[in-house]
């Protein structure tokens, strides 16, 4: 190396007993005054050696040659020994990353051969104490100042604006280590330095810090926080365990960045987790044992939670196409105490997997597309969770499910669901949406569909189990029902939605091929009538049916309660009683023997209290008259189905007025003869049956005026589409009752409120 050569040369040049190993420099004999120079710790020590009683001067030729070959070796060797302490990592990091601003002072310390002469001797700190320079700064740009001086300026200038990754600090540097555009300075060109910082990871000089950070984080993104220059491989990383629902998890430290590593994990998943155990739990309460497919697995965490609670009564298999995440897959078995069959091989079936006991749950691990395995093999229960759309594995999915079975599916690509990717959404699904108040029910609408039309297409019909649209996915879950009569029924439901964009109405069309001459006639609202050019739009293909089933949702309530799942608890009672269309001040739950007669689509469902046998014949296909109970079923469940979509109180509430608490809201309109609860999709959404010029009606009549004072009194304006004939019936329906209010009322409370909130020019309408 340059440097060795130089350090040699300039030993060369000095006495020959300077060089032999084990004589010590007393001798002081040389033509030009002498040199000095010491190993210490591994570090050349040369130039201009202080101590008590001594001082040693070299040449200026000897001394010029000498440091710099000693510089660049000490550096070399500094960066080495305070970045880089594992031998696992060889190769040398710019000296500008560092993990604390004291190795920076030791940069400088040894960079003159200071820090360890002072340690060795256990001289005194005024002995050693002399200027010394910036290793970050040329020394144009900054002299070499004494230690306060020096720390102020490293914290300042370098450390205050350093780029943080992983316990290291990337510092400012201002080394020639990236050169400026040079600039012509009248027949001279000057070329300027430009302070600039390391990359740890591919060792790129980025000028400015918040471009650095933003290249960190891409970094990061790609799943690259190693460097790629490492001769050597760097050590394997540890994994860190994960526990969720008593399952233990391994995983590797880049588990949060979606499709750059090999084991994905989201814990803000959870959620969807304990929903998806809940419907497996109800289903394999009506037969057992059922075979289950968790078609894209990553770390395996639902198929083992699957496995480990509900035992005998599941055959978990567990797929992956990526090679790394099978393995990681069968640790996480092993980690969990469960065999592992792989490629119809069992594995360690002599091994024991617990305190002298056998745990006899086998989960079998695949390695194929989920679409081919999904070809090959019938399930019961089938589980897509894919990154993004799920479209893709609808019909493979449908192919071969069993009769009854269960089809859930997650989708996670809510930029085009909600609509704010429209494009995505007509590529994907085939719908055309915009951004409306109740886009969260829109998408889960939007999924049916797609799964409606890939059922259809395999002669089976779905039942809508459950549709939730949270802010990170649209979780559905289907019921499958073979034969091709419910596949029309199904295909019927797949309808085009009329919506009005001025004032949020909605309504589907009306079943038939007849080309309407004005379909805004469909629409209760009359904006087309009163405000120019086209108001509606036509959205869609959507499902037009029901989106829950009351029955499986009670007992999915009970499946979380009996396995202590808290998180799905809350939910699944908000779910039951939006199917139910009801408050949660009148939920119930039924008694056992109630829970015992539910029935499914015509067909009785064994529940977890019957002790007869089942009426359905498992992998058989339904008689007729079971088909025709399925008929009667659905026509008498037609009535009273929830109501479709919902309204959010606060896009509909009246400027200038304080619209009332939405508890009491929906008793307002319980009482009027409505049927009201409120929705998952929306904490402000009101699902109701009652028609937007209604509901303002209601919300309006019992607004109260922000301001009470005297300038603030005057008339109440409703709305443009709410009917003058309306206006006057709602404000004689609220004198009569604030009269018959304050005949009840004695304090004269009642009566001060009435006056301030209906004035008197207002009452005599």
């Amino acid at each position: 190396m340059a440097a060795e050569e130089a350090a040699e040369a300039s030993l060369a040049r000095l006495s020959p007993e300077r060089r032999q190993p084990g004589r010590e420099n007393d001798d002081e004999e040389n033509t030009e005054g002498g040199g000095e120079t010491a190993a210490l710790n591994g570090v050349v020590v040369s130039g201009k050696v202080k101590s008590s009683n001594l001082d040693v001067k070299v040449t200026e030729s000897e001394l010029e040659t000498e440091e710099k070959g000693m510089e660049e070796e000490s550096t070399r060797e500094s960066d080495s020994n305070i970045l880089d302490v594992s031998s696992d990592y060889p190769r040398e990091k710019h000296i500008s990353i560092q993990r604390h601003l004291a190795d920076l002072e030791k940069l400088a310390d040894l960079k003159e051969g200071e820090f360890t002469m002072a340690v060795s001797q256990n001289t005194d700190l005024h002995v050693t104490d002399e200027k010394k320079p910036c290793p970050l700064c040329p020394e144009e740009k900054f002299k070499a100042c004494y230690s306060h001086k020096l720390h102020r300026h490293l914290q300042n200038l370098h450390w205050k604006v350093s780029v943080e990754f992983e316990g290291y600090r990337m510092c400012i540097c201002h080394l020639p280590c990236r050169p400026v555009k040079p600039n012509l300075v009248g027949d001279q060109t000057v070329s300027k330095m430009g302070a600039h910082y390391h990359c740890i990871i591919c060792s790129a000089t980025i000028m400015r810090r918040t471009d650095m950070i933003g290249h960190i984080n891409r970094h990061v993104n790609k799943g690259e926080t190693e460097s790629r220059f490492i001769t050597v491989p760097p050590p394997k990383s540890s994994h860190e365990v994960l526990k969720e629902s008593a399952t233990d998890v391994q995983v590797l430290p880049n588990y949060s960045t979606p499709q750059k590593t090999d084991s994905y994990f989201n814990p803000k998943m959870k959620l969807n987790r304990q929903l998806i155990f809940c419907a497996l739990a109800v289903l394999a309460e009506e037969r057992k044992p059922i075979e289950c497919l968790d078609a894209f697995g990553a770390t395996g965490i639902m198929g083992l939670q699957w496995a480990k609670h509900l035992r005998s009564s599941v055959k978990v298999t567990i797929n992956d196409c990526n090679e790394n995440s099978v393995t990681m897959i069968q640790e996480n078995c092993h980690l969990n105490k469960m065999k592992v069959k792989l490629n119809t091989k069992e594995e360690d079936n002599d091994e024991a997997m617990g305190d002298g006991e056998e745990n006899t749950d086998t989960i079998e691990v695949t390695k194929m597309d989920a679409n081919v395995i999904m070809h090959l093999r019938s399930f019961d229960f089938i589980h897509l969770d894919p990154f993004g759309t799920s479209v893709n594995y609808l019909d493979s999915a449908f192919r071969n499910v069993r009769n009854l079975g269960i089809v859930s599916l997650t989708s996670t690509d809510i930029s085009s669901l909600y609509a704010k990717a429209q494009h995505v959404a007509l590529r994907h699904y085939g719908c055309n949406i915009v951004r409306t108040e109740y886009y969260k029910e829109l998408a889960a609408r939007i999924v049916i569909a797609a799964v409606t039309r890939a059922a259809a297409r395999c002669n089976k019909g779905i039942e809508v189990l459950l549709a939730v649209a949270l802010e990170h996915f649209v979780l559905v879950v289907v019921r499958v029902l073979r034969g091709p009569s419910p596949a029309d029924d199904s295909a019927k439901k797949i309808r085009y939605l009329i919506h009005c964009q001025w004032c949020e109405e909605r309504i589907f069309q009306k079943e038939g091929n007849m080309v309407e001459e004005n379909p805004y006639q469909q629409l209760p609202c009359d904006c087309h009538g009163s405000m120019p050019g086209k108001t509606a739009v036509v959205l869609g293909p959507l499902w037009s049916g029901a989106l829950f089933n009351t029955g499986f949702l009670r007992r999915m309530l009970f499946e979380a309660v009996q396995y202590g799942l808290d998180e799905a608890q809350p939910l699944l009672k908000a779910l039951v009683c939006e199917a139910e269309c009801t408050t949660l001040k009148h939920f119930s739950t039924h008694s056992p023997c109630d829970e015992n007669k539910q029935e499914e689509c015509g067909v009785y469902i064994k529940t977890p209290n019957t002790s007869a046998e089942s009426y359905l014949v498992h992998g058989k296909r339904k008689s007729d008259e079971v088909i025709r109970n399925a008929a009667k079923r659905q026509k008498s469940e037609s009535s009273a189905e929830h109501p479709a979509f919902y309204y959010n109180i606060h896009r509909h509430s009246i400027k200038g007025m304080n619209m009332p608490k939405l508890n009491k809201f929906l008793n307002y309109l319980s009482e009027a003869g409505y049927r009201v609860s409120r929705t998952h999709f929306d904490p402000m959404g009101v699902r109701t049956n009652a028609p937007l010029a209604q509901f303002k009606t209601i919300l309006m009549k019992y607004s109260t005026p922000t301001y009470t004072g005297g300038q603030a009194e005057g008339p109440v304006h409703l709305a443009e589409d709410v009917q003058a004939g309306e206006q006057a019936q709602a404000a004689a329906d609220s004198k009569a009752e604030d009269a018959e209010f304050l005949e009840d009322d004695k304090s004269g409370v009642a009566a001060a409120m009435f006056t301030a909130d209906y004035p008197t020019h207002c009452a005599a309408d």
